[in-house]
Formats: C-alpha cells, structure tokens, sequence
C-alpha cells in the first residue's frame, strides 16, 4: 500500500526527528549558539519572508547541498554535521522529512521547526523579506496560508 505524505512525516518522527516550536527557539539558540538555520522552502516563499540569520537550501537540493562535489554544495552546510541544525519550512512537514533526510546523511543533531515559519509568524515573532526590511505579519499569514483550490481537495478527485 503507498503511503500518504502524512504516513511519511509520521515515519520520519517515528526515527527520532526532533520538533521544537517557534517560542522555544530562543532558548534552543541561548543552549546552542552554534546552530545553522536552514530553511528549505522554494526560493519565492524565502523571498516573501523569513527568518533573519538563515540559510537558503531549498528541499529540492537539500542532499546535493549537504556533500561535496556538486555545484550545489553549501561548505558550511556540510561542515555542520556535528553541529545543531534546525530546519525550517513553512509549516513544519517538509523539515520533518529533510531533518530525516539530514539524519541518515549522517547529521548528529538535527530539529524541525514545529508549525513552521506560519507558527512563528502566529507567534508574532519577526520576519524580513528579501531585502532584509521587516515583514509585515498580517501580510505573511496571507502569504503563509493560500487557499486551496476546489480541484485540490480529495472529496472532489475520481479515482
């Protein structure tokens, strides 16, 4: 039976992916200020807003940016294999999966954002857009929560 996106996040938290919220954060970088944030989210939700201090890997070159030889390389991405990761997406599943994914590339401390970058913009707590200026939060949690369309929702697809 194939698994659902949800089947898999819960797989990877079953392998020992750890979660912290937004409001914890500062207290993990007070215990760790050596961390790397890394938000994996594509370029344009980065660009709309983000967390100040943070690298930009998106999800979809997350392994090639983890090794050496690869065009994509990030040296300091892959020198942090000891060091405390925490991955960022925009609502706390895809950084389930690339923490996962980090973990069996051999990172030893790895930790998704719990509720992602919506749960610290819901946290009030601050953003910056591409240009390093502040994000309005009223217009990131519209930018953060796009409606679904009609041919998006299951009850409306025919097998």
């Amino acid at each position: 039976m194939a698994k659902t996106f949800n089947d898999m996040i819960q797989e990877a938290l079953d392998n020992g992916v750890k979660e912290i919220f937004p409001w914890d954060v500062e207290d993990y970088l007070e215990e760790h200020p050596d961390a790397l944030l890394l938000d994996i989210r594509e370029q344009d939700e980065y660009d709309g807003a983000h967390i100040k201090d943070t690298h930009h890997v998106p999800r979809g070159i997350l392994e090639q940016s983890c090794e050496w030889d690869y065009a994509e390389t990030i040296p300091e991405l892959v020198k942090a294999r000891k060091k405390p990761v925490l991955v960022i997406c925009r609502s706390g599943n895809r950084s389930v999966l690339a923490a996962d994914t980090m973990m069996q590339l051999g990172y030893e401390d790895v930790t998704s954002l719990k509720t992602g970058i919506k749960g610290w913009n819901d946290s009030d707590l601050p953003l910056v857009n591409a240009a390093g200026f502040p994000a309005d939060p009223d217009w990131a949690d519209g930018f953060f929560n796009p409606p679904i369309r009609e041919d998006q929702l299951s009850s409306r697809q025919q097998d």
